[in-house]
């Protein structure tokens, strides 16, 4: 990959992970159940720091200190908002967040993964790796409340329920 094109890559991250944080904070807004609130939360502050990782290894000059870009407000025709602001009104509940959610995140893993793939560079490729664990995790996490929401067996209790 030539060093513009892993650039731009890089700066296609930047913005993928501020709209996700952008995703959980308005999600985390509009949820009702405590624990469900409390993790979109917790993901928010995760994606403001791949964000952050993501804005260290960019060497172009044409976007505003990190706390200026963080600020700046949601872009709402992004895929991850879209999709989140459709729904809103429409008897929004943390099951839809959490689904929409899933999904994000597998996609989201496959692309970093994609991109991971194509780098060289041992120090950005390091952070393509570290995001894809991340993102992985998020996945595991919202897959985890989302069972518990939903009254499903939780991965904690199989062990019990195989021996019964």
């Amino acid at each position: 990959m030539q060093e513009t094109d892993i650039q731009d890559a890089i700066k296609r991250s930047i913005q993928t992970e501020k709209n996700a944080m952008n995703f959980y904070q308005l999600a985390a807004s509009h949820m009702t159940n405590a624990a469900a609130k409390k993790l979109f939360e917790l993901l928010a502050r995760e994606e403001r720091e791949h964000t952050e990782q993501f804005f260290s290894i960019y060497e172009g000059t044409d976007l505003p200190s990190f706390d200026d870009f963080i600020r700046q407000p949601a872009l709402t025709d992004s895929s991850w908002m879209s999709g989140l602001l459709k729904n809103i009104d429409n008897n929004f509940t943390e099951r839809k967040a959490m689904e929409l959610a899933l999904d994000k995140e597998q996609k989201l893993e496959a692309k970093l993964k994609e991109m991971a793939a194509k780098i060289t560079d041992p120090a950005i490729r390091a952070i393509y790796e570290k995001n894809i664990k991340s993102t992985h995790n998020h996945y595991v996490l919202i897959e985890s409340e989302y069972a518990r929401l939903m009254g499903m067996v939780h991965e904690t209790d199989i062990d019990t329920f195989v021996r019964e």
